[in-house]
């Protein structure tokens, strides 16, 4: 028996394209319902790093304003591990509705330099909502390490090559970074020790149990005012309002030197643009009112809040920046 082959009528076609027609304005409508409606639940501001950082506490700050504001809990979960990779590879992997995020530092954008075989890709794998602040860090020594300047201590390091040592909040951080830049403009020999985050690291100076550190100016200042750490100099190009009698690293003994520290969110890719758009209202909201102003500028960082478009420009050109000083250093981390 012969086979038939079906043939469509042009009825057929057109009831098949109602109903994919129908189909879409149906998934349309929900995708419109449901960003209309967010946030309806809570959110989650993921850290990547230990409690009690600088990261952790500027996602707190402003977490705790996101809440206030839009009336749904947000919780803040620091997810430590991996140089990063863990909590930030939850997020990577995390459905794309709003309500899991991330908050970044300038480490987000040096991680692929460091380690190529990651299970996500840190700029192809998230949407960029508003870059928080920006600040600089400072180079900080104990007190009983007998130095009072930058050029002491790069004096002292030359006489004693490879006895002092420094602490960061591990491998591959913006600490680790500029020490190896500090250290190969300056030629001395110094030992790095990596902590898990930036509270550990950070108790190590303050102990002496390590001499010197690289640490973000809105966790070192209270402890420079303090007297129990010593300024030696700070990372940007110019001084800190915050900080004006400490000098540039740059002024100090190494010139063009510069490693600084900014704070952002993202969301994990293919959040649609109305939640983006939404988050990114709010977030600028918050980073402009009068008293987190005050707050972040009295420990030495810039509120900034842009546009999603100005914070992915700023990722990749940081990303091609640090991917070309971590290859010339030859840095890399193990996996």
């Amino acid at each position: 028996m012969p086979a038939t082959h079906w043939k469509p009528t042009r009825r057929d076609v057109l009831r098949s394209a109602l109903f994919l027609a129908l189909g879409d304005a149906i998934v349309g409508r929900t995708v419109f319902a449901q960003d209309a409606t967010y946030p309806n639940r809570p959110i989650r501001i993921i850290v990547a790093t230990a409690a009690g950082g600088g990261i952790d506490a500027v996602a707190r700050t402003v977490g705790a304003k996101l809440q206030e504001a839009w009336g749904q809990s947000v919780i803040v979960e620091n997810r430590p591990g991996g140089n990063q990779t863990i909590g930030t590879n939850h997020v990577a992997k995390a459905e794309p509705d709003g309500y899991t995020l991330l908050c970044i530092s300038s480490t987000h954008t040096m991680i692929s330099g460091l380690m190529p075989k990651l299970p996500f890709d840190p700029i192809e794998d998230f949407a960029p909502v508003t870059m928080l602040a920006y600040g600089p860090n400072i180079l900080v020594a104990h007190p009983a390490l007998p130095v009072q300047s930058l050029g002491d201590f790069i004096a002292l390091a030359k006489s004693e090559p490879g006895k002092l040592n420094y602490g960061t909040s591990g491998n591959g951080s913006l600490g680790h970074l500029a020490m190896e830049s500090l250290k190969s403009m300056t030629g001395i020999e110094l030992t790095h020790i990596p902590y898990k985050g930036a509270a550990p690291a950070l108790n190590a100076v303050l102990s002496g149990e390590v001499s010197v550190e690289i640490v973000q100016i809105m966790t070192a200042l209270p402890h420079v005012k303090a007297g129990r750490l010593r300024a030696l100099g700070i990372t940007t190009a110019t001084r800190s309002p915050a900080a004006p009698d400490i000098p540039t690293i740059a002024e100090a003994g190494a010139p063009g030197f510069e490693g600084s520290s900014w704070f952002g969110i993202v969301a994990p890719a293919q959040t649609p643009p109305a939640v983006i758009a939404k988050l990114n209202e709010e977030f600028v909201r918050i980073m402009n009112l009068p008293d987190i102003k005050t707050r972040f500028l009295s420990e030495g960082v810039e509120p900034v809040g842009d546009t999603p478009e100005q914070f992915a420009a700023t990722m990749r050109d940081e990303s091609a920046r640090w991917g070309k000083v971590i290859k010339d250093m030859g840095i890399t981390i193990q996996q």
